[in-house]
């Protein structure tokens, strides 16, 4: 039987991956009692120390593949991990039980992580009650090569080799086993839990492996070794499908690599539209490493740098050096092309440890409470080594900087008063940085939308973040799957507050950029174009599709069929209208 289970995709220019599934048992560890013979306990010891080096050795090669230009919260997480393998405490006690007791390796390390998981528990600092995590997944790493034998050793199995090929489902994969998992060849990931923002997400997405996350029962209802379908563009895993199913999915592969050759070849080309109308195709990067991709793919520029992965998986603030460390590493990596790095956006559904998040915790509803440029302007000492640190890096290349979730104008002179304070600590400090740095910020909220020529002409640029733009004016939690089926990009209203800003900047002769989802939506960039928007920003696997479309399309012949679609918009369905756009009736 047929069964679709249906998630958070997490689309990569990758969308579809094929493969048996390889469940982690995190959480249970089914090791089962044994008890060994007197004159084996020297053997015992010997495959414990086996499986601990083992997996030291893995570990450390996961180690090498965090490229300095990666989360320093992600090295950290991985070198903890290392310091806890080292520490004799982790496995003496194991030794122990198997002299004392007579207990197999397995079995004398889970009584002994038990015992630890208890000691935890018992702990009132809920910092070191958290730590119970890390050594879970340390032990569990341990117990891995225990139960399959080191790699290469003559009979056991291979944990790389059997993860090969596989799709991984789990109640949830941390950072450092993503970048392993992707190590020992596996195509795609399926957990429990999580959201397409969390860090493993973005891992997953830097690592080119499609993943659904926030499938429900997903452990309870896929089994080891059946052949799943994992579609990250469409959020959906499918189990026991029919050959006509896994037919259909093969030949999709083959069309997809068949379109990237195809696509590749259009990168020469001027971004430009039949009738001459040059159009700016932009990147929209989670991660340093993200730069490479974006070149690669086309972008001549940097719409939107999200800097929220340097407060991930840590528990204190990022400093100054750190944000110009990771600033500079992409500026770098983008050989001189412009950045436009967004201020922390955190809060709502982006929360992550540390002491940002505590601002959110105690809100009702953190979506339109204290987050991105509320959260920093509340709290300085948060903002304060980011602003600077953006000003430093504008001495590295071209740099603009973009301020999210505007509501007033008073907003934008607090943070222009900010950043001149900044430039006077810089220049007195002999520091240098980029005097005339761009300021923009972005429309996503429908009070900016309807102020946005105030905030066109206070600002040098804006960008449209249809994300959140959708979610405010419609009222609806996109991630909130009990009104998500309201999040809807063609409602009247939305379209005609997109319209407002494309038109406002226009009229201030302010460039408007858009960097939200709609605009790395093929089915909408005729509808852009036509409203006037001439600078697009997405995934950079994208690019490549949106500009297969620019350059096809003539504005002026578009500009006419807008307009006469928004005449239609409160009389015919949305999506009729558009469709018939995209069909050029």
């Amino acid at each position: 039987m047929t069964v679709v289970l249906v998630g958070l995709g997490v689309s990569t220019s990758q969308a579809v991956a094929l493969g048996p599934v390889y469940r982690m048992e995190r959480g249970s560890m089914p090791v089962a009692p044994r008890v060994i013979e007197p004159g084996d306990v020297h053997l015992e010891i010997a495959r414990l120390e086996d499986a601990l080096a083992a997996s030291q050795r893995a570990l450390q090669a996961v180690r090498h593949q965090v490229s300095q230009a990666s989360p320093l919260s992600l090295a950290e997480f991985i070198d903890s991990h290392l310091l806890i393998l080292e520490d004799a405490a982790l496995v003496e006690p194991a030794r122990d039980l198997i002299r004392n007791h007579l207990f197999s390796a397995e079995w004398a390390l889970r009584q002994h992580r038990d015992d630890l998981a208890r000691i935890f528990e018992e702990m009132d600092d809920p910092y070191l009650r958290g730590r119970r995590d890390d050594i879970d997944q340390v032990i569990h790493h341990i117990l891995d090569f225990l139960v399959a034998g080191a790699p290469g050793t003559p009979g056991l199995r291979d944990p790389e080799s059997e993860i090969s090929g596989c799709v991984i489902v789990a109640h949830g994969i941390s950072p450092a086993d993503t970048l392993l998992l992707r190590h020992r060849g596996a195509v795609a990931l399926v957990t429990e839990f999580g959201g397409p923002l969390s860090h493993t997400a973005i891992l997953a997405r830097s690592l080119n492996i499609p993943a659904v996350m926030g499938v429900r029962n997903a452990t309870r209802y896929l089994h080891q070794g059946e052949i799943l379908v994992v579609d990250g563009e469409a959020g959906t895993v499918i189990a026991g499908a029919d050959y006509r199913i896994l037919n259909h999915y093969r030949q999709r592969l083959i069309a997809l690599s068949a379109r990237r050759n195809r696509l590749r070849r259009l990168l020469q080309d001027p971004c430009q539209t039949r009738d001459g109308q040059p159009i700016e195709l932009l990147a929209n990067l989670e991660l340093p490493d993200d730069a490479q991709l974006a070149r690669a793919n086309g972008a001549v520029g940097v719409g939107l740098y999200r800097t929220e992965f340097l407060y991930m998986n840590r528990e204190g603030q990022p400093n100054e050096e750190e944000h110009l460390a990771a600033y500079r590493q992409v500026i770098q990596g983008l050989g001189g092309i412009p950045i436009t790095i967004r201020t922390l956006d955190l809060g709502a559904d982006k929360q992550v440890d540390g002491s940002a998040s505590a601002h959110c915790a105690a809100a009702c509803n953190p979506a339109l409470g204290l987050r991105a440029i509320r959260l920093c302007l509340k709290d300085l000492d948060l903002f304060r080594p980011q602003l600077r640190a953006i000003l430093r890096a504008s001495a590295e290349g071209p740099v603009r900087l973009m301020l999210p979730m505007l509501t007033n104008l008073g907003e934008v002179d607090h943070t222009r008063a900010l950043l001149a304070q900044a430039r006077r600590e810089l220049t007195q400090e002999g520091l240098p940085f980029d005097p005339k740095m761009p300021v923009g910020g972005m429309i996503e909220i429908p009070a900016a939308a309807l102020c946005a020529d105030a905030f066109a002409n206070r600002l040098d640029f804006l960008s449209i973040g249809t994300n959140d733009l959708i979610q405010y004016t419609l009222a609806t939690d996109r991630i909130d799957d009990t009104v998500n089926y309201l999040y809807d990009p063609l409602h009247p209203a939305v379209l005609r507050l997109i319209r407002m800003v494309i038109a406002a900047g226009r009229r201030q002769a302010t460039p408007v950029a858009m960097c939200g989802e709609m605009a790395g939506d093929r089915r909408f960039t005729r509808l852009l174009l036509g409203l006037g928007l001439r600078q697009f920003s997405m995934q950079p696997g994208s690019l490549l599709e949106i500009k297969e479309i620019i350059l096809e399309a003539d504005t002026a012949r578009l500009e006419e069929a807008v307009a006469d679609l928004y005449g239609r918009l409160d009389n015919e369905p949305a999506e009729d209208l558009l469709d018939a756009l995209n069909r050029g009736d």
